[in-house]
C-alpha cells in the first residue's frame, strides 16, 4: 500500500513538472510573439538623407521652354486685372511678392474686394464668399513633388492644397475659372477663358507681346499659349539657397549648433515622414483634423470628402502665415503644438473621427520642450533672395494689383 502511494505522487509530481515545462515553451512562445510584434512597432526615425538641397535651376517642360520673351508676358498677365471677370483681381492681389507670393489672410477675398493686403475688404454690396481655402505660395512650386534621386517631370507637378491639377500651366487657369476667386458671377465658368481670350487680343500690346514670345503662330494670344506664359513667369519665382541647401551642399558652418539640434528634434519627432525631400513636402493628403476656417459658413472636407488636404512644403515659413488649408493657425509655435495635441489624441475638427486621422500624425512624439528648437531650425529654409519686383503698369491700362 505504502509503495502505491508513493507511485501515484510520483506520478502526480511527474504530471506536474509535465504541465510547468509546457507552460515554459508556451510563456517562451508568447514572449517570442510579444517580442516579434514590439520589433514590428519599434519607431523608425528619418535621417538627414530623407530630406534635401533643392536644384540651383528648373526644370521646363519639354512643350514649354522658357524665354525670355514668355517671361515677360507672364509677369504682364501675373499683375494684370485683365484675367478677372470683373477687372478687380488679378493672380498678385493672393499672391503677393512680399508675403512670398502668398498673402497675410487666413482666406482670401478675391473678386469683389478691395485693397491689399491685411488691409483688403469686400465692396459694400458683396455676395460672394471668401476663397476657400488659405492662399499657398508660388515660390518654389517650380519644384513641386520633386524626390531626391529621380528625374523631375514639371508637367506632373500636384498643385493645390487638393491635387486637382498637375503642373503649373494648368494650375494657372484654375484660379480664372473659379467663382470666388477671379471669375466672379457676371460669367459662366465654360464661358470666362473665351472672355479673357478676347479681352487680350483687343489689347495692341499684348498681340505683340503673344507674338514675340510664341513666334510663327497664326494667332497666338489663346488659352494654353495664356497658361504658357504665366507659368513660365512662375518657374522664376525661386529661392534655391536657404542655409539649409549650403549646410546640405557641403557648409557645415551654414546651420548653427543650435539649428542642427532642432534638425535632430525635426526628424526625431517624426515630422520628416510627410515633410520630406527637397521640398520638405510628400505632397499626399493627410487627415489631421484641422480646424475649418470661420471665414465660411461649410465646413471645407476636401476633395475626397475625409478631410485630407496636401502636405505643404515648410520653405520660407516666415513670410507665408497663416498656416495649414485654413489659415487658422497664425504661429509656427502654434503649428507644433497641434501636432503635439494630435498626437495625445486631441482633435481640433469636430467632423473627423479618431480612426480616420492619419496615423503618421498621431504617432509623431512632438514636445514642447522641443518646439524652439524645431522652429530656430526651420528658419534656416528661409530664402529672402528671390524677385519682388512689380511692374509699374500692366498692357490693359488697369491699375496694377498686388503693390
Amino acid at each position: 500500500m505504502m509503495r502505491l502511494r508513493n507511485k501515484t505522487a510520483l506520478q502526480s509530481r511527474l504530471r506536474y513538472s509535465f504541465l510547468l515545462v509546457c507552460m515554459a515553451l508556451l510563456c517562451a512562445g508568447c514572449g517570442k510573439e510579444r517580442g516579434t510584434l514590439r520589433q514590428k512597432k519599434v519607431k523608425t526615425i528619418e535621417t538627414i538623407a530623407d530630406l534635401g538641397a533643392l536644384p540651383r535651376f528648373v526644370t521646363d517642360p519639354e512643350d514649354n521652354p522658357a524665354t525670355p520673351e514668355k517671361i515677360e508676358l507672364g509677369r504682364f498677365l501675373f499683375f494684370d486685372p485683365i484675367l478677372s471677370g470683373n477687372r478687380d483681381v488679378s493672380c498678385a492681389t493672393c499672391h503677393q511678392p512680399e508675403f512670398n507670393y502668398a498673402e497675410f489672410l487666413e482666406t482670401s477675398i478675391g473678386v469683389n474686394g478691395t485693397g491689399t493686403g491685411s488691409k483688403r475688404r469686400f465692396n459694400d454690396s458683396n455676395d460672394l464668399p471668401f476663397v476657400k481655402r488659405n492662399s499657398q505660395s508660388i515660390l518654389n512650386t517650380a519644384f513641386n513633388g520633386i524626390k531626391n534621386g529621380e528625374p523631375y517631370k514639371p508637367e506632373e507637378a500636384p498643385m493645390f492644397w487638393d491635387l486637382r491639377a498637375k503642373g503649373l500651366e494648368m494650375q494657372a487657369l484654375v484660379p480664372i475659372r473659379t467663382l470666388e476667386e477671379m471669375r466672379g458671377a457676371s460669367f459662366h465658368e465654360g464661358r470666362i477663358l473665351d472672355e479673357i481670350v478676347e479681352r487680350v487680343q483687343r489689347i495692341p500690346a499684348y498681340k505683340g507681346l503673344f507674338a514675340a514670345a510664341f513666334p510663327g503662330e497664326g494667332e497666338p494670344v489663346n488659352q494654353i499659349n495664356l497658361s504658357k506664359a504665366i507659368a513660365s513667369f512662375e518657374r522664376t519665382l525661386i529661392a534655391p539657397n536657404t542655409r539649409f541647401d549650403q549646410y546640405m551642399r557641403g557648409d557645415s558652418n551654414a546651420l548653427s549648433s543650435g539649428e542642427k539640434d532642432g534638425l535632430n528634434s525635426f526628424l526625431v519627432a517624426g515630422c520628416a515622414k510627410c515633410h520630406s525631400g527637397p521640398m520638405f513636402s510628400d505632397y499626399k493628403l493627410h487627415t489631421l483634423g484641422v480646424p475649418d476656417t470661420d471665414n465660411r459658413k461649410e465646413s471645407d472636407a476636401g476633395i475626397h470628402l475625409d478631410y485630407a488636404f496636401r502636405t505643404p512644403t515648410l520653405r520660407n515659413l516666415r513670410y507665408t502665415a497663416p498656416y495649414m488649408h485654413s489659415g487658422k493657425l497664425a504661429t509656427l509655435d502654434q503649428v507644433l503644438m497641434f501636432y503635439e495635441d494630435i498626437a495625445g489624441g486631441k482633435i481640433l475638427n469636430p467632423h473627423v473621427k479618431p480612426e480616420e486621422m492619419d496615423s503618421l500624425a498621431t504617432d509623431m512624439d512632438v514636445n514642447f520642450r522641443d518646439i524652439s528648437r524645431i522652429v530656430d531650425f526651420l528658419n534656416t529654409l528661409n530664402d529672402d533672395n528671390f524677385d519682388k519686383s512689380v511692374p509699374a503698369s500692366v498692357p490693359s491700362g488697369l491699375p496694377v494689383t498686388g503693390l
